[in-house]
């Protein structure tokens, strides 16, 4: 029996997804829930799985096309089985232009004129393709569009805008004749130049290909900058406490199948003081300040392809045990490429423990729209003076990234402070 590979739902809002990379080639034999193939938004990459044992007979939509939710992107089945004629229909690979003939003067018909360049586009697009076209004021009309029906994909206007961005040499001007003896000509240069081998230097570069999670991040990341007024305020914290509750209870939370890490500790306290200062679980609005009734903690994960901001949804209603056990959960689907667009969206604060690589301080950039981002570098043990005598504590610098649109230094400071009591404080 014939199971047809379709392109998932991935999310409200997401209508279509990109073939990143396919993990079987046609003829292969694969188990059900085996990973096939890997597809990628503008936010997410993710493993689609066999929904039944079988051979892959046919993949209908290449590495890299775009395809429309709902797409078949291959056939699975036994050997030898037909597969319906109309298997490759419904891609998102441009169909082939169809061979031109010359009809009779008597059955000629004149050809449907283009739309005009200023007309209006008025198909369908993504949210996406939305936004890149209002960042970069671009005219939809004057993109050809690849999906299905002629539908403009995010790599059609993303091709558009860097080949806008590449400048046109100017016409070589042609010598004018003179009456002295001609030099021998040089070869004359195509008038479509193909390309060569650049020449060989010292140093030689490869460029690598921008992937959708990488090319995500460079637009999220610059248009944040350009949109808030960053500042960062550094706190010291001690995690004497925290860490004699971990050790304390450690194996408990792992006979209940969750590993205790100190994000967990750290969440929970954020989530404690988000509660006490309300203003900064906030977005700013063009007419006013945005107050978030849930408390949605984005927690920043690095993956071999990036970085990415699971969310966990109503932190404020789990315990500790409940955190540790999201946080296990997101981290470990982020990392197997096993997360939905669902599981990044609706963020209200973030966090990044970018201590788990040694750094000790850094300056996060805020994730877009929330108002800050807390960045937890690396817990040591450090010198301290207590009580007038040198002690010897496990330390780390804790930093607040701020809209200081929304918050000024002193109610930054004092929502970090109450982190730092929670943090110092845990019984």
């Amino acid at each position: 029996m014939i199971t047809k590979v379709i392109m998932p739902e991935m999310g409200e809002g997401v209508v279509e997804g990109t073939v990143a990379r396919w993990l079987v080639s046609e003829g292969d034999f694969v188990k059900q829930y085996d990973p096939i193939l890997e597809i990628e938004t503008d936010k997410v990459t993710t493993e689609a799985t066999a929904e039944e044992s079988g051979t892959i007979l046919q993949i209908c939509v290449a590495e890299g096309a775009v395809a429309p939710v709902g797409t078949v992107l291959a056939y699975i089945g036994e050997p030898g089985e037909a597969i319906p004629e109309n298997g490759k229909v419904k891609t998102a690979v441009a169909p082939p232009e169809p061979e031109q003939t010359i009809p009779s003067p008597a059955t000629a018909v004149p050809a449907a004129p283009p739309p005009a360049p200023n007309q209006p586009y008025t198909g369908r697009i993504s949210p996406v393709v939305s936004r890149i076209a209002a960042e970069h004021n671009v005219d939809l009309s004057q993109i050809q569009g690849t999906g299905l029906d002629g539908r403009i994909t995010k790599k059609d206007i993303l091709a558009y805008v860097e080949q806008r961005a590449v400048p046109t040499p100017p016409p070589t001007p042609k010598p004018t004749p003179v009456a002295e003896p001609v030099q021998p000509a040089r070869p004359a240069m195509p008038s479509s130049p193909t390309p060569v081998s650049a020449p060989a230097s010292p140093v030689s570069g490869e460029i690598l290909p921008l992937t959708s999670i990488r090319r995500s991040i460079a637009e999220h990341m610059v248009r944040s900058k350009q949109t808030s007024p960053h500042v960062t305020t550094i706190f010291e914290f001690d995690f004497t406490n925290v860490d004699k509750h971990r050790r304390a209870h450690k194996e408990q939370f792992a006979r209940d199948g969750a590993n205790l890490t100190f994000t967990a500790y750290i969440v929970a306290a954020t989530v404690a003081a988000l509660k006490k200062h309300p203003l900064v679980n906030s977005t700013w609005m063009e007419n006013g300040i945005e107050l978030k009734r849930e408390i949605n903690i984005g927690m920043a994960t690095a993956v071999d392809d990036g970085l990415i901001v699971p969310v966990i949804k109503n932190a404020d209603s789990l315990n500790l045990l409940g955190l540790a056990r999201s946080i296990n959960d997101l981290a470990q689907r982020a990392r197997s490429k096993q997360l939905k667009p669902a599981d990044v969206q609706g963020g209200t604060f973030s966090i990044t423990n970018h201590g788990v690589s040694g750094s000790l301080f850094a300056t996060p950039i805020i994730n877009q729209p929330q108002c800050g981002i807390l960045g937890v570098g690396m817990i040591e043990k450090r010198v301290k003076v207590i009580n007038e005598a040198i002690a010897i504590r496990p330390m780390a610098y804790v930093g607040l990234t701020f809209d200081h649109r929304i918050l000024d230094g002193a109610l930054a400071d004092n929502f970090v402070a109450s982190i730092k009591k929670e943090i110092e404080n845990w019984q």
